[in-house]
């Protein structure tokens, strides 16, 4: 029977014809587990994972071994992105038993969902020190067989551990201007002065971390925080991580100076990083900046964007071989010879050397600062490339993801005058309130070919979504979307939020796992609980209700333990505290749509770098379209703008130059 057929994962999808008898997540699995009296297999892995993709072939597709699961295992497989809280909650057990983590997750548990051996890859053979997935699993049901009571033991200690672990939460104060200044010589001593970034191999893009920088800089002025920004976010406009012939990045590089990377491309990254681009260079003006923030803009809806105006979610690091097989980041690397039949004998000696290609490590780069990338040579090999076997794509829409992408692209399309980015956002913001948002405030998950998936919205969720409908709003003044934000937003305060102020992952009806996760945490992409924090930052901004401006600060209490101690790993909190403690600014622009007054005054607040500054565009005292609007009047029938900060406000002013001004004051 092919449990897996009918999934909306394409990473359940991958499995659905294996030998293994998979079960997805489900009560009924669990029952059969106990029905059978046997153990069960949790394999944990999503569609871009390479060694997700190694294990599947080495192990999962061989009928002898998969037999022998069969008769002693209840299969189950889970796709990480659909199921975020079953991820989370085993994982914790992993990294607690092992030190580590990482995808594919092997964990074995007992029918009622205790946990007790843990794992990552296992290959088909023993070497390196790791014993083979045969003789793991041959220990396994030998010790579920003869030391029955002691394997119980074990597993009720570790989920009583797990189910210990809820955050006490004395909601302390959100950071305060010593905490943010601390948070940021933190980070310069954590600076790689060789190659910048933080921390070595293998080595991450910090979008958030660099999100709050600039944020720093915006309201304090400082040197040092657009400094380790400019030049982190150079080193990985330079390096290999970076994809020079086609925009977009990938996730990590394998080594410290961002040369080699591992050829996955997430929609978060790049969502990230688009927005990160586009306020460097709303701070720098650097035309780099901008090249590489609409580069990626563009990577995302030419290769991402889905036939419902979603985004999918990644493409795989490895691709097909001419001869056959496949390949880690055979699309994207080139040899010399490569090169020549391109481009020709000249040509390639040109962009060997204007791409640093070694020998090495056949990636594309821009070792030389001051180089743009030769736009002939660019084009051409794009050309080239275009015909080689494509990645797979993983076309599962994730709620958000997909809010992170609205939110950059809709910025992206206002600073730089692209109105097409602008309609990509509101697309992909349409297909979350159509598909994924239901009459009842809650979100699906995930969405595939316009049809929602099984699984209930998890914090992030809720907070990635409210915060790309807010971000368009601004853009296009459309009150529609601060009306789905308010509704996403309660549904924060009502589900996944305790009296004392900390936020769950998982909301108070979701399926009750053997602990109800909940990890503040910035990790690759904003913790729900500091995407939270933001959205109902900006909302109360927006409407004037100090209900969600108190939820705001209270979630925020979480940073200040952590702002100088372990910045790296709450940057997008830090960038909400910036913004925080910057007011945040309301801009309220006044004036007939189409009108090119307000046309200017509405690009000067969305161009400004004012943090979290939040801007609402209507006609004169339009309450209905915006809170912020109210009482709002246009001075001698021309556009107007008003600017407050806490509770000051500036004079009104027609004046876009005068308008720069107010918001580039440093608080």
């Amino acid at each position: 029977m092919n449990r897996l057929a009918d999934a909306t994962s394409p990473y359940l999808l991958q499995h659905a014809d294996n030998p293994v008898d998979w079960w997805p997540w489900c009560d009924e699995a669990f029952a059969e587990a106990r029905r059978r009296d046997v153990p069960v297999l949790l394999s944990v892995g999503y569609a871009s994972c390479h060694w997700c993709h190694v294990m599947a072939r080495e192990s999962f597709e061989d009928a002898e071994l998969a037999a022998y699961l069969n008769e002693r295992f209840v299969s189950v497989k889970v796709d990480r992105e659909e199921r975020p809280d079953v991820d989370a909650v085993y994982m914790a057990a992993v990294q607690a038993a092992t030190g580590h983590g990482g995808w594919p997750m092997t964990v074995v548990m007992t029918a009622d969902g205790e946990p007790f051996w843990f794992g990552t890859y296992l290959p088909p053979r023993p070497g390196h020190g790791l014993p083979s997935f045969r003789q793991v699993l041959e220990g396994v049901h030998a010790a579920w067989r003869d030391r029955r009571g002691e394997v119980d033991g074990v597993a009720a200690r570790i989920a009583a551990d797990l189910a210990g672990t809820e955050r006490v939460y004395d909601a302390p104060q959100p950071p305060g201007a010593d905490d943010l200044a601390a948070a940021v010589h933190e980070l310069a001593r954590q600076f790689d002065e060789a190659h910048a970034g933080f921390g070595g191999a293998p080595k991450f893009p910090p979008s958030m971390t660099l999100e709050s920088l600039l944020r720093h800089h915006a309201r304090t002025g400082s040197v040092e925080a657009l400094h380790l920004a400019e030049r982190t976010c150079e080193a990985m406009a330079r390096g290999g991580i970076h994809d020079q012939l086609g925009g977009g990045f990938a996730r990590y590089t394998v080594d410290a100076a961002w040369v080699t990377p591992h050829y996955e491309k997430m929609l978060y990254d790049n969502a990230l990083l688009a927005r990160v681009y586009t306020h460097l260079w709303r701070v720098t003006g650097a035309a780099w900046a901008r090249r590489v923030a609409l580069s990626t803009a563009d990577f995302m809806v030419r290769e991402l964007r889905t036939p419902q105006g979603g985004f999918a979610s990644g493409l795989d690091a490895d691709s097909e071989l001419p001869g056959g097989g496949h390949e880690e980041g055979a699309f994207y690397t080139w040899t010399r010879a490569q090169l020549a039949e391109a481009l020709g004998e000249g040509d390639a000696v040109r962009a060997a050397a204007a791409f640093g290609l070694i020998d090495d490590a056949p990636v594309l780069r821009l070792p030389h600062p001051a180089d743009e990338p030769p736009e002939d040579l660019r084009a051409r090999l794009l050309a080239a490339r275009a015909l080689r076997p494509r990645p797979a794509r993983d076309d599962k829409v994730i709620a958000a993801w997909n809010g992170l992408a609205v939110a950059a692209l809709a910025e992206a399309g206002a600073c730089f005058d692209r109105p097409d980015l602008i309609t990509a956002a509101a697309d992909a913001a349409s297909l979350l309130a159509e598909v994924h948002l239901d009459a009842a405030g809650r979100l699906a998950r995930t969405s595939r070919d316009g049809r929602p998936g099984p699984s209930m919205g998890v914090l992030e969720d809720y907070g990635d979504a409210a915060e790309g409908f807010l971000t368009l709003h601004g853009v296009t003044g459309d009150p529609v979307w601060l009306g789905h934000a308010g509704t996403l937003l309660e549904t924060v305060l009502t589900r996944f939020r305790s009296e004392d102020g900390a936020l769950f992952d998982t909301a108070d009806d979701a399926e009750r796992l053997i602990s109800r996760p909940q990890d503040p945490s910035d990790g690759a992409t904003p913790s729900g609980w500091t995407a939270a924090a933001g959205a109902l930052l900006s909302y109360a901004a927006l409407t004037g209700d100090e209900r969600y401006r108190l939820a705001a600060d209270a979630a925020l209490g979480i940073v200040t333990p952590l702002a100088g101690r372990s910045p790296r790993f709450i940057g997008w909190g830090l960038a909400v505290a910036e913004a925080a403690l910057d007011g945040p600014r309301q801009v309220a622009i006044v004036g007939p749509r189409g009108d090119a007054a307000t046309a200017e005054l509405h690009r000067t607040a969305l161009r400004a770098t004012a943090p979290g500054a939040v801007v609402a565009l209507g006609a004169p005292g339009a309450p209905d379209e915006a809170p912020l609007l109210a009482d709002r009047t246009a001075r001698d029938g021309r556009a107007t703008a008003y600017v407050c900060r806490g509770f000051v406000c500036e004079l009104p002013t027609t004046d876009a130059a005068v308008l720069a001004g107010q918001l580039g004051r440093q608080g």
